[in-house]
């Protein structure tokens, strides 16, 4: 059945939902401050201030799910609390009036550090900045009336994706073969998110009612180190692997000292200096969905990242 789905962000994660809504038949609403996001027959774009209630009303009408993807418009703790519980709580609001589910793209903040795999049973009590604001997110939704899901993922790659460990920072140096220095330890194991697969797995949840009101891991592959993942990046990309050194977090606590970026970059230092892999096999069995193996999902980052290099040329 056709039924409208509002998408809310046209970041990496809200443009990926809407294409694979819009690509798979459904009537797509997209809501940004700007009108930005895809060009599709199906998405309709809307420039809609999700964060003002009044606004709200018309941008949700005849919406079955309501998939909130939006972000903080800085990386800081600060900004975080101002403008992200701020929004939740009008979206949560405007989607219980018309008995529509809301789906979310969470992150792992909320557990902290952690001893062994991250499974969706782990303790989501992180407290104090970044980590504090997702903690406090979280525990808003499972009070709110309105009928969500989270759905967590690890560090996203994929195509779209720029502002992250294995975005704008990582492949195009790879691939031109530049030194490849990394935050933490090179030889510690890390899950990567696969930005398709947690779109995949946020429009399974709004279509499952037995789904709702739960947490969720992402589909996520076998964690890697990160030495690996510049290998395996260099191998999609057909070059030579470039030279790759570390970045200890000592030396962002240090520079966070004078530095506010620096401070909040060292926050979630800790995912780099040990392992941190998320177990999302059990998410995988209620979702009936599997992770894209990363050899399969690296060949398709490799080439958006060139298809921007020659559009940009």
């Amino acid at each position: 059945m056709n039924t409208v789905h509002v998408v809310t962000g046209a970041g990496p994660v809200g443009t990926t939902v809407a294409l694979q809504l819009a690509d798979a038949g459904q009537q797509v609403r997209l809501l940004t401050r700007s009108g930005s996001g895809p060009d599709h027959p199906s998405i309709e774009r809307r420039r809609v201030d999700v964060s003002r209630p009044d606004a709200l009303a018309g941008a949700f009408a005849g919406a079955t799910a309501v998939h909130h993807c939006i972000h903080g418009s800085a990386y800081d703790a600060r900004v975080w609390r101002e403008e992200l519980p701020r929004a939740e709580e009008a979206v949560l609001e405007a989607a219980g009036r018309i008995g529509a589910v809301v789906v979310f793209p969470e992150s792992l903040y909320s557990h902290g550090p952690v001893d062994g795999p991250i499974t969706e049973e782990t303790p989501r009590t992180a407290t104090g900045g970044k980590l504090g604001v997702r903690t406090d997110l979280l525990a808003r939704r499972e009070a709110s009336a309105t009928p969500t899901v989270s759905v967590a993922a690890s560090d996203f790659y994929g195509p779209l994706v720029r502002n992250a460990h294995a975005g704008e920072r990582m492949v195009p140096t790879v691939l031109v073969g530049r030194t490849m220095r990394v935050l933490g330890s090179l030889d510690q194991p890390h899950s990567f998110t696969y930005v398709p697969d947690l779109a995949a797995a946020m429009v399974e949840a709004a279509r499952r009612e037995d789904l709702w009101n739960s947490f969720l891991h992402a589909p996520t592959a076998a964690p890697v180190t990160q030495r690996r993942l510049v290998e395996a990046i260099a191998t999609a990309g057909g070059v030579t692997v470039p030279r790759t050194s570390a970045v200890p977090p000592w030396v962002l606590h240090a520079s966070g000292l004078v530095s506010r970026e620096m401070r909040e970059l060292a926050e979630t230092s800790y995912m780099f200096a040990a392992p941190f892999v998320m177990d999302s096999t059990a998410s995988e069995q209620r979702l009936g969905l599997a992770p894209t193996p990363m050899a399969e999902g690296l060949a398709a980052t490799v080439a958006w990242w060139r298809e921007q290099e020659r559009a940009a040329a």
